[in-house]
């Protein structure tokens, strides 16, 4: 009974398939029209959904390409706006700003001060929220989303900042469109004169493409010198050649830096108002200068002490006697001691006011001294000495 009432079920509603399938109109009952329209949407249900494509539609660019997109593509002053991005290098840091004039003239162009910095995760994604600020050049503007170590490489998404002026872009230099094919490099080496503080000099080698439509004849570069925080120092040199639409040549430019510059400097390379490649350069210090100070601080002072000791030895005034020094030596004293005779020693007085005898010391009277031939002889002498035991 169960198999026919399902027979009698399904047969009309098998009918009804096969009438659309075979574009013949079929009469069904209204119960039977129902049965075969809920068994249509059961079968559509079934049936396999077509890969979702919404998350991988957010990014325009290929694969393995960093992408960028922008929760919202128009905001004002003192929004904000959620950047994502995916294809990015794992673990690398990144640079959010906000630039006018589609980032034509670098990031002198950005919104440099309301920036943001983002790690990426293994995966090479990342995702961040970045306020909203007015770039100092006109729109049309971009989200600028850059490496910054290791390397390099960009994106930019285009986004419009509410109430912000809108001008067209600067047109283009004549003379083709250059860009740097590989990475820069300094070649050279210091002297003994920058090890005593003359400039440093190195030369700038890359490989330059010409990617637009006309030839590029002696192009003009922009070289660009900082240090530390300090906005680099340009300096416009031309480079002698041609590089043809289409073609690479291998372009070197001279770099100086001021004398006794010493630490880490980055090298700049711009052109048509936008910087091609940075190359960081470390410049030793100039040991040469720190030794000369060192030996002037000590040979000065000596110098000066030396100069200053003569000059109060020849303005002193010499004393002729006085105590600690030699009498005046008269002639005859000089003749007597040339002779080699001893000079004569005046007798020397007993103490005034000595109460002692004559004959004793202290004596107020001189005594003579004896001479060889009046000193008393000891056999003479009229007292006899005591013998050994006597009283």
């Amino acid at each position: 009974m169960t198999g026919g009432t399902g027979r009698s079920r399904t047969g009309p509603a098998l009918r009804a398939l096969r009438a659309a399938v075979t574009a013949r109109p079929v009469r069904l009952p209204v119960r039977q029209r129902a049965v075969a329209l809920l068994l249509l949407c059961l079968a559509l249900a079934a049936a396999p959904l077509p890969a979702a494509a919404a998350p991988a539609a957010r990014y325009s660019a290929a694969d393995g390409a960093p992408a960028v997109h922008l929760s919202r593509k128009e905001a004002g002053k003192g929004g904000t706006l959620t950047v994502t991005g995916r294809g990015w290098r794992p673990k690398a840091l990144l640079t959010l700003l906000i630039c006018g004039q589609n980032m034509i003239g670098g990031t002198n162009s950005c919104a440099n001060g309301d920036g943001r910095a983002v790690t990426t995760d293994a995966h090479g994604a990342f995702r961040k929220r970045l306020p909203v600020a007015e770039p100092p050049k006109p729109c049309p503007c971009v989200v600028h989303v850059a490496t910054v170590t290791g390397a390099a490489s960009e994106a930019d998404a285009a986004f419009t900042v509410a109430g912000h002026p809108v001008a067209p872009l600067p047109a283009q230099a004549a003379g083709g469109r250059l860009t740097v094919l590989a990475q820069p490099r300094l070649a050279g080496s210091s002297g003994l004169l920058t090890w005593f503080g003359a400039p440093a000099q190195r030369r700038l080698t890359l490989t330059v493409g010409n990617l637009g439509s006309a030839p590029a004849r002696d192009p003009v570069f922009r070289v660009g010198t900082s240090h530390g925080v300090f906005a680099p120092q340009w300096e416009e040199q031309q480079w002698r050649g041609t590089i043809p639409a289409g073609k690479k040549a291998e372009v070197t430019l001279p770099v100086e830096l001021p004398a006794g510059a010493h630490g880490d400097y980055l090298v700049s390379l711009g052109y048509g108002g936008k910087v091609l490649a940075e190359q960081p350069w470390g410049v030793g210090r100039p040991w040469g200068v720190t030794l000369f100070w060192v030996l002037l601080c000590v040979v000065v002072p000596t110098a000066v002490f030396r100069i200053g000791m003569a000059l109060v030895d020849r303005v002193r005034p010499r004393r002729t006697g006085g105590r600690g020094h030699p009498a005046r030596q008269t002639p005859a004293t000089g003749r007597a001691r040339a002779a080699g005779t001893r000079p004569r020693i005046r007798n020397r007085t007993a103490r005034k006011g000595s109460t002692a005898g004559p004959g004793t010391p202290g004596d107020g009277a001189a005594l003579p001294w004896f001479t060889p031939d009046t000193a008393p002889s000891t056999t003479t002498s009229t007292e006899r000495p005591t013998s050994k035991g006597s009283a």
